[in-house]
């Protein structure tokens, strides 16, 4: 009899799993590593559409994305800096709204293909010092101007030499810049991963599901 239950209770969790989208493995990177400052932008007002669209200040990003900020955020703290982030994950639902705003290939990703931010690969950073204050940088966050550009050279070499150290980290672990913004990195292979429109909400009740149906998968393995 027992071993007709723990059969039973496989072949359940095996069909709730068949059920859950398929997504990749999603990270909440505060949950990894606490000590990269988070400043999501657009659970606020303070941003270019001046309203909040996200019910909640959290990042989300794929596992390899993740993982590799991690290491970024390692090594800058070797020398006594640190990351900030504004926006990772976003929905795709969200996409839509900024478009709506702004339909400018330039500096919003049209909707209809999709935002590297939208496949949970693409992250929007600055620089801290050890006391998580930001290191001056050529534009604030979502500057929409041609100052915010990779090479724009018509700054104080402190803020030239910030850019530089944020791009050369990120570059190493495998992050890719775009050129009209100094604070937005890809990963190389982000074609790979999926456009996504979960809810923050909806992501941590499918990685709870996911995670629930491999432990009892391997449990009655």
């Amino acid at each position: 009899m027992k071993r007709f239950l723990a059969a039973l209770l496989l072949f359940v969790v095996f069909l709730n799993a068949q059920n859950v989208p398929k997504l990749p493995e999603m990270v909440d990177i505060h949950k990894m590593n606490p000590s990269i400052i988070l400043d999501i932008r657009y659970a606020t007002s303070h941003n270019f559409l001046h309203q909040p669209v996200y019910k909640q200040a959290r990042c989300f990003l794929v596992k390899e994305a993740a993982e590799r900020l991690n290491a970024v955020q390692k090594e800058l703290q070797s020398i006594g800096l640190g990351l900030k982030v504004f926006d990772g994950y976003r929905p795709l639902s969200v996409q839509k709204k900024m478009w709506s705003i702004m339909p400018d290939p330039g500096y919003v990703a049209n909707p209809k293909h999709g935002s590297r931010h939208n496949r949970g690969s693409a992250v929007d950073v600055t620089l801290v010092d050890s006391t998580g204050h930001e290191l001056q940088m050529p534009t604030p966050f979502d500057s929409f101007s041609e100052r915010a550009h990779q090479n724009f050279q018509h700054l104080p070499a402190k803020v030239r030499q910030n850019r530089w150290i944020l791009r050369t980290v990120m570059e190493k672990h495998g992050f890719v810049p775009i050129r009209t913004e100094w604070w937005h990195y890809n990963l190389k292979n982000w074609k790979k991963y999926p456009i996504m429109d979960y809810s923050f909400s909806q992501l941590d009740s499918l990685i709870k599901i996911k995670k629930t149906s491999m432990q009892k998968s391997v449990k009655f393995h």
